[in-house]
């Protein structure tokens, strides 16, 4: 038998998604809460295994450190914002339970595994990158020195680090998440605002071909080598969760990006097709007229595409491989077949000036996309965006979140102060939003879809998240007219 396992996406701030099911490691602007889809699959080869999704499930500290007395190995998936409270908790975990074995897995460990043993002297080892069966192999009882991609430290206290794990390749031999989904989880408490509720998530390929600089996933955890799972074991496995989740509304491919290639994804969609189902995805804007017509035609619902900026020379610093001239062409495509459009941008990227900023304002509102999330640029560890900043000296601090988990903004460019970053997010959002049309379109859906009051929480998280932000812009303001004024009395 192999040891008795607990995946966890630990405990954190209030409303934190960011650990084992984010993209994007920062609580949301709007309560949302995303599966722990790469927990998922080692779960699903570990008998006797347990997935806990504790924010989801409001699981607290001290109930997630007395469920793990019950187990002898802990695979706990950390984050960048959530790396000092993971760390707390492994510790708390292991003085309740002093036999249990515990692994990190992650991104941050991944960029820095040496940081991790240091400073987390309960750590028995980390995984680098995909990590399904290291923990696997582990669990099963294989010495540390023969398992790769893992570095840990041996007797004599000198961190060791195995040679690489190949990516893995054969994803159909891989369990169904939704299989453990069944298992462990309650698929209601799972919520997105641009989603149906509920929803399922699920991927379908694993890596990403795009050399996007600011982009964590790709460049920490699945890799660039894209690689797909058969469409027939795609639409066994959705075929399957209809059938044992008919009250999901629902399913949502949250592949790094989905219909990257034209063939496959009329293959799948072929296949989709006579499931009836509705389903969302991830998408780029290169993606073609015919391609999105046989999503269309599949019960294609909804695209999230990474639109970032509208300046055409802020696509090109970040690599973006597309221009603002396809994205119109693009969007003009997915409104003609019907499907409904939630539009990311970021504000803060290399080269960010108030004018480019503006210029994606108002190409945002001339794409006109039912939603949008304006993120503000976060530059991870681990990513060329990352070695970029700090190259430059452009990193104002290493801290990413208000204390709270929130994004603030902690890059900052000549002529760009941090506390005008912020600012402009939230008048992006007034910009966008407060157009008549934009604002009829949100409250029109919520009575069609007879969603109000989801509506109402979603705008009282979001008037939350704008009065902390306002606040931290004031304090930095504030902060630097006081270092402006003791400069001038130290000059006179």
């Amino acid at each position: 038998m192999p040891l008795k396992t607990l995946f966890l996406n630990p405990p954190s701030f209030e409303n934190f998604d960011g650990g084992a099911s984010s993209r994007w490691p920062a609580t949301r602007e709007i309560e949302s809460y995303w599966y722990p889809v790469w927990l998922a699959y080692s779960a699903g080869m570990l008998e006797g295994s347990k997935l806990l999704d504790a924010p989801t499930h409001h699981v607290s500290a001290d109930e997630t450190i007395e469920i793990a007395k019950s187990f002898d190995f802990l695979v706990l998936f950390t984050s960048t914002v959530g790396w000092t409270g993971d760390h707390g908790l492994a510790r708390a975990i292991k003085k309740a339970n002093p036999s249990i074995k515990i692994a990190f897995v992650g991104p941050p460990v991944t960029t820095d595994p040496d940081r991790a043993l240091n400073e987390c002297e309960v750590l028995d080892f980390v995984c680098r990158r995909e990590f399904d069966f290291s923990v696997v192999e582990f669990a099963n009882g294989k010495p540390l020195n023969e398992i790769l991609g893992i570095s840990y430290k041996d007797a004599s206290g000198v961190i060791q680090h195995t040679p690489d794990r190949p990516q893995v390749e054969d994803l159909d031999a891989m369990p169904w998440a939704t299989k453990i989904y069944k298992r462990d989880m309650d698929v209601t408490r799972y919520n997105v605002p641009f989603l149906l509720h509920p929803y399922i998530s699920l991927y379908s390929t694993r890596g990403c071909p795009a050399q996007c600089t600011f982009c964590l996933w790709p460049q920490t955890l699945s890799g660039h080598a894209w690689r797909k799972r058969s469409t027939d074991d795609v639409a066994a496995e959705l075929k399957w969760a209809k059938e044992n989740f008919p009250h999901v509304k629902e399913f949502f491919f949250d592949d790094d990006t989905f219909n990257i290639q034209k063939a496959r994804t009329i293959e799948l969609c072929q296949k989709l097709k006579p499931l009836g189902l509705t389903w969302s995805c991830t998408s780029r804007v290169t993606t073609e007229r015919e391609t999105l017509k046989a999503m269309k035609d599949a019960g294609c619902r909804l695209l999230i595409v990474g639109f970032e900026s509208g300046d055409p020379q802020i696509l090109k610093n970040i690599k973006k491989g597309a221009t603002v001239e396809r994205a119109r062409d693009f969007v003009k495509d997915c409104h003609d077949l019907g499907l409904v459009l939630h539009a990311d941008f970021i504000l803060g990227l290399p080269g960010e000036t108030k004018e480019s900023i503006r210029n994606t304002i108002n190409f945002a509102k001339t794409l006109d996309c039912e939603t949008i999330q304006v993120s503000i640029a976060h530059a991870y560890p681990g990513t060329e965006f990352y070695d970029f900043a700090k190259k430059n000296g452009f990193i104002t601090n290493e801290k990413m979140e208000d204390g709270g988990g929130h994004q603030m903004a902690h890059i900052e460019y000549p002529g760009l102060p941090v506390e005008y970053v912020m600012e402009m997010v939230h008048k992006f959002y007034d910009e966008y939003y407060f157009r008549p049309k934009a604002a009829f379109r949100v409250v029109w859906k919520a009575i069609v879809n007879r969603d109000v009051p989801r509506l109402y929480t979603e705008a009282k998280a979001f008037m939350k998240l704008r009065a902390q932000r306002n606040k931290a812009s004031r304090l930095k303001k504030e902060e630097n007219a006081l270092k402006a004024q003791e400069s001038v009395s130290l000059n006179a």
